[in-house]
């Protein structure tokens, strides 16, 4: 198997505490994808009561954002250092999304 590396933005902080792969505000997956279309709600949410536990020490990357309309978007790639998800209301957003 090979390992393939690549710099992704991190994903700093993440509020959503019901996700499975959130641990102690911390997304730990290996990457995240961002967007609904056009809304930057995080594709990879997984409602669980069970939490990934193994995977303590990985820091999700955004792998890919689907929000074009995203001035962080390039060529459907995240070009932000990093970025926070939490809630708007009751949905699940990026909230470092900012409009072009």
């Amino acid at each position: 198997m090979h390992k393939i590396t690549i710099e992704m933005p991190e994903v700093a902080r993440c509020e959503v505490s019901e996700c499975a792969y959130n641990l102690g505000k911390a997304c730990h997956a290996k990457a995240i994808t961002v967007g609904y279309g056009e809304t930057p709600g995080c594709d990879t949410y997984m409602r669980s009561g069970q939490h990934v536990s193994n995977t303590t020490d990985l820091v999700a990357g955004v792998g890919a954002c689907k929000v074009s309309g995203c001035r962080y978007n390039r060529d459907l790639e995240c070009t932000a250092d990093q970025i926070t998800v939490g809630y708007v209301g009751s949905e699940i957003r990026c909230l470092t999304y900012s409009p072009r």
